[in-house]
């Protein structure tokens, strides 16, 4: 039985070669990436910056497409931001962080704020405190520096995601290969 698929955000292109190439940040939504091989076959690696090689996982042309799974979505709504060299996040009180030291994140705010958007930073630490100054693990710094920014933070909504790069490469030549987040039923 064939699956259905339901394209989430936006396809990416990507030329490649024997050189591994590497895309823009995706801010994860789903917990599958579609890859397509259209020219030659290509190696895939998935992760905060990586570096495909000959012993990653191999698409070819003739299968079509491959499901990637990407593991669990993590995803937290922001309530403050305190801005400096370092950027620090605040969480809504009893949720906790689904972050781990070193993932990549990426912030959207939406309204009047979008200056506070960053893409693909990386988790620096997490307070895992019971309760220092009252934020109960509920906080995380990123290293962005948004230390120009002195507006106070008020935007109705800002959500802060885990995101990923995908390196491509191919055995020999040139090809072309197309990844895209996707919901698989």
């Amino acid at each position: 039985m064939a699956s259905a698929l339901k394209a989430v955000g936006t396809n990416q292109t990507i030329t490649t070669s024997a050189t591994p190439v590497l895309s823009a940040a995706i801010s994860q939504q789903t917990d599958t990436l579609r890859v397509v091989a259209e020219t030659v076959g290509v190696h895939v690696a998935i992760g905060t910056n990586p570096t495909a090689a000959t012993t990653d996982i191999y698409i070819g042309t003739s299968g079509g497409d491959e499901k990637i799974s990407l593991g669990p979505v993590a995803s937290q709504r922001v309530v403050g931001i305190t801005t400096g060299t370092q950027t620090t996040l605040d969480f809504p009180e009893g949720t906790g962080s689904p972050f781990a030291l070193g993932d990549a994140v990426s912030l959207t705010v939406s309204g009047t704020q979008t200056y506070y958007n960053f893409s693909h930073k990386i988790v620096h630490s997490i307070d895992t405190s019971s309760g220092v100054g009252g934020f109960f693990s509920t906080r995380i710094i990123v290293n962005n520096d948004s230390s120009g920014i002195v507006t106070a933070f008020n935007a109705p909504y800002a959500d802060l995601r885990r995101s990923f790069k995908v390196s491509l490469r191919t055995s020999a030549s040139s090809g072309k290969a197309f990844v895209q987040q996707v919901q698989v039923s």
